[in-house]
């Protein structure tokens, strides 16, 4: 018996592409599920695009497959695909009207007037255009672009809908809101989303799924909070959101718990992360919103980390948060982040000390 593969799955297998002596996407397997919103995220050049792309159908690869809804469509042209792709500039028609945009890809495929109709009615009620039918391109806003857009994808109702940095043209409070409205419009209509961005808090809002890129790979895939909390490299670690990553010797290993000296500080544990043999070079990460800062002598305990320094700045970030900057004695530093309305207060120049939990201390093998 033949299995029922659900409308939206997409499985990459080994895909590889290259452009002359660059490889771009280095034999990269990764499986979407039917319904998610899967975001691929990385800096410029990890090929996070070209594999947004390859889906698409406007990159064949030199090696690997593309299977969407369990079919082998590595060869088909885009039109082929049951996708549809919302490009960074939108790439809306600009001779044409908002109705025309959104009928575009229907009148090419010869429905009636009456179902055209319908279903772009249907678009624009729900991307809230109603008044905005005759108006070119040029007379909207850069949000109103985007919704054009999205409504001109999702009336051909495709089974994956792709989206390329769809909010990088536009001004933060109009990201935030067409983030919300746009998780909202993917839950209620059940397409698979892919998403390509460099933008970590877009990736963690609206991502069932992230997988963070690099150098053509896949170096983590997990749900938002995994991969914030629990980085399983020192690049996702670093890329995702702010990181303490403190340089060290691994002193001891006892199971799944690692000692580290820090030279000139003391000794730090954490999870371990790392095959490494004793005495290696090895990476202590935290986030600055597990540190604290006060003032006082280090004390350490069996469940938490703690170190001295002096602080060397306070940094106002995100309305009235605050980072403290602790320069440890190694000369290193350490981020400490201080949510607004806390009366903790650390001046400038003062002698304190900085303490996390060892249960939020992750330690990695550094790179060589």
């Amino acid at each position: 018996m033949t299995a029922t593969v659900r409308t939206g799955a997409i499985s990459l297998r080994g895909i590889t592409k290259r452009f002359g002596r660059q490889t771009a996407v280095d034999a990269l397997s990764l499986d979407m599920e039917p319904g998610e919103f899967l975001t691929l995220l990385g800096p410029s050049g990890c090929g996070k695009t070209t594999t947004l792309r390859t889906i698409a159908g406007l990159e064949v690869p030199d090696a690997g497959s593309v299977l969407i809804n369990g079919r082998d469509v590595t060869r088909d042209p885009p039109n082929m695909r049951p996708v549809n792709t919302v490009f960074q500039s939108y790439a809306l028609f600009p001779h044409l009207s908002v109705y025309e945009n959104i009928a575009f890809g229907l009148r090419r495929r010869k429905l009636d007037d009456g179902d055209i109709e319908q279903r772009v009615r249907q678009q624009i009620g729900m991307m809230a255009l109603q008044g905005y039918d005759d108006r070119r391109p040029y007379q909207l806003s850069g949000g109103e672009q985007q919704r054009v857009a999205l409504a001109r994808a999702l009336v051909l109702q495709p089974s994956v809908l792709l989206l390329d940095e769809p909010f990088a043209s536009l001004d933060f409070k109009l990201r935030q809101r067409l983030q919300i409205e746009l998780k909202a419009l993917q839950r209620e209509t059940g397409i698979t989303f892919v998403m390509v961005t460099h933008d970590q808090n877009e990736a963690l809002a609206m991502s069932d799924r992230v997988a963070v890129m690099n150098s053509g790979r896949v170096e983590q895939l997990g749900n938002p909070i995994e991969v914030y909390q629990w980085p399983t490299t020192p690049f996702v670690a670093g890329f995702l959101g702010d990181a303490n990553l403190l340089s060290g010797d691994l002193a001891e290993a006892d199971g799944r718990r690692i000692t580290a000296e820090l030279p000139g500080v003391g000794k730090v544990q954490g999870a371990s992360v790392t095959d490494a043999a004793i005495g290696r070079t090895v990476q202590v990460f935290v986030r600055p919103e597990n540190v604290s800062v006060t003032s006082g002598a280090a004390v350490t305990t069996p469940e938490t980390n703690c170190v001295e320094g002096v602080v060397e700045a306070t940094v106002i970030v995100g309305g009235l948060d605050r980072k403290v900057l602790v320069r440890l004695k190694n000369k290193s530093v350490i981020e400490s982040l201080v949510r607004a309305g806390s009366e903790d207060d650390v001046p400038t120049g003062s002698r304190v000390s900085a303490s996390w939990p060892v249960a939020k201390t992750l330690v990695y093998e550094r790179a060589p």
